[in-house]
């Protein structure tokens, strides 16, 4: 698995970054991100931590040591990725990014391309962020009895700061819902058929269609699909018995989630926010909270992916993780 990590990586990057990087000695699985800027040094996060490539095939936190990347390289990293047909991409890069395989997510910025007032393409590539795709197998066990409710489950809410660990929680806890049974009470809870609205193509990272991460056996996908459009076309169309979407926020996008709702449907969704305070204060969402539509609300912060508290609809604390009683880390 580790081999097939790097060798995804490697083959996309630029011949010199290439030869410096398979130097590396270090664990892929813990290596995050790596930013190319033109005429900038290249950066990597690794372990939470941000470093410089260095010429010599090291990680230094000193820029001086660092391998810059050129125009033509970040060219070259292009041909790579698009296997040498950019038209194949072009609407992937309206949104931004590109997804390749193995779930790994390519961020661009260059000069937009508008068209009626829409985003038409990107062109003069002056940046390139390789995000690594990111799962945690089993994270969404320790919080899954508390979503459950007999034979269904709770609407639920993630909530955590950017970078919280949310949409892997997520991911988890819709592939433990789809994959088949799920302990209960000393009883067994057959799989759920889900459908995920991936409009960012975070969740499932589908590369040709086909989602990289691991969703279960019943889930059914849309990727890069608008959340409201994606929404009604499940509910339409896949009888779904769970929706699940990434990162809410409009009213549009709360609108959308009644119906769903009104039609027999369960959710799952995120939200950034830091505390409960907040999440009451967001448009659309303070209806929803003051209505106690959502019935469970896990709250995540501290450490990446630790579970603080989970919440009923009331806002009673239905379990406290707290520090001194050893927060669990989920993610």
């Amino acid at each position: 698995m580790k081999e097939t990590r790097e060798r995804e990586i490697l083959g996309i990057l630029p011949g010199k970054i290439r030869r410096i990087m398979g130097r590396l000695s270090i664990d892929w699985e813990r290596l995050q991100e790596i930013r190319l800027r033109i005429s900038e040094p290249v950066i990597l996060r690794y372990g939470g931590k941000e470093y410089f490539l260095a010429q010599e095939g090291f990680l230094s936190r000193e820029p001086d040591v660092a391998v810059h990347i050129h125009r033509e390289e970040l060219k070259e990293a292009m041909e790579y990725i698009s296997n040498y047909s950019r038209y194949a991409y072009e609407e992937e890069m309206r949104q931004g990014f590109l997804t390749i395989q193995g779930g790994h997510r390519i961020g661009l910025a260059g000069r937009v391309i508008r068209e009626d007032n829409h985003i038409k393409g990107m062109q003069h590539i002056s940046c390139m962020n390789v995000r690594l795709a990111h799962e945690v197998i089993g994270c969404g066990k320790k919080v899954l009895p508390y979503l459950l409710d007999g034979k269904s489950i709770h609407n639920t809410l993630i909530i955590s700061p950017p970078c919280g660990g949310k949409t892997t929680l997520l991911r988890d806890i819709i592939r433990l819902l789809s994959e088949g049974v799920v302990q209960y009470k000393e009883s067994s809870v057959s799989g759920f058929t889900v459908g995920v609205v991936d409009e960012r193509s975070e969740i499932g990272s589908c590369y040709q269609g086909i989602p990289q991460n691991d969703l279960g056996r019943r889930t059914d996908i849309l990727d890069a699909c608008p959340k409201v459009e994606g929404i009604f076309l499940l509910v339409r169309s896949m009888s779904p018995q769970v929706i699940a979407v990434d990162e809410i926020g409009s009213v549009a996008d709360v609108e959308a989630m009644e119906y769903a709702m009104n039609s027999g449907v369960k959710l799952l969704a995120t939200v950034h926010g830091a505390t409960m305070e907040e999440i009451r204060k967001k448009p659309g969402l303070a209806r929803l909270v003051k209505e106690k539509v959502f019935e469970r609300y896990i709250l995540l912060g501290g450490k990446v992916g630790q579970v603080r508290a989970v919440f009923d609809g009331r806002g009673t604390v239905v379990t406290a993780l707290r520090e001194r009683e050893g927060a669990r880390e989920v993610c």
